[in-house]
């Protein structure tokens, strides 16, 4: 009997230290203000000195209320991110924020947060959004968004935004569940990754001929992340 108690109650201490490790480190104090400047590597940032915090470490003049310019991008969006790099104040807490900004029939094409679920509402004009969950069912989940409307994007799971308006831009504010949530574009870790993956590999992956990978190869697969 006490072998089996012991044993399960490893079982539960297993399954809570799971689900502990699970996202963003948990603060252990009021803040832990990232010290970028550390030599130390640990999961996240070592805490500043508290003596030396002030204000400014909780604080950055982002002007996320100005429009982002989307005429340089190929799929006509552009993403200002606000992370635990460009706002200390936010290590440990579990949280960042990003401005999204659509030209008309702008894109922010699919991608995912390793780390993060996302909620996004829009603030300006009309969006196509959409989700895939996981194997095997790939179900798509889509919906159109107005101003005022807001859609989560579970973790993890591939994900868009789509201006479908051909004469007016959208805006939309996207709060993500991690200091530092990550973002994998599809096509670009596909399709432009360094070195390339072998062109056999995509052409059994894809079903198609590798001329039509060495195409895509070829392509300049940008960033809509400034």
């Amino acid at each position: 009997m006490a072998a089996t108690s012991y044993f399960l109650l490893a079982v539960f201490l297993a399954l809570a230290s799971s689900q502990a490790i699970a996202s963003d480190p948990s603060p252990l104090q009021d803040f832990c203000v990232a010290d970028k400047l550390s030599p130390v590597k640990v999961n996240g940032f070592v805490c500043k000195d508290p003596m030396a915090v002030n204000a400014d470490d909780f604080f950055k003049a982002a002007k996320l209320d100005e429009p982002r310019n989307t005429m340089h991008s190929k799929v006509g969006s552009n993403v200002t991110l606000i992370n635990v790099m460009q706002l200390p104040g936010l290590n440990t807490l579990g949280i960042s924020i990003a401005r999204i900004d659509y030209a008309p029939l702008g894109l922010n094409p699919p991608h995912t947060h390793p780390r993060a679920t996302e909620i996004l509402t829009v603030l300006e004009g009309t969006l196509y959004v959409g989700f895939v969950t996981s194997n095997p069912n790939n179900t798509l989940f889509t919906k159109e968004l107005n101003k005022g409307d807001v859609f989560v994007f579970p973790q993890g799971l591939i994900h868009f935004q789509f201006n479908p308006v051909h004469d007016k831009p959208a805006v939309a504010l996207a709060a993500l569940s991690s200091q530092n949530p990550g973002v994998i574009t599809i096509a670009n870790a596909v399709f432009g990754s360094k070195p390339p993956i072998s062109d056999d590999v995509l052409a059994k992956a894809f079903q198609v001929g590798k001329g039509t990978i060495d195409w895509l190869q070829a392509q300049f697969w940008e960033n809509n992340h400034y």
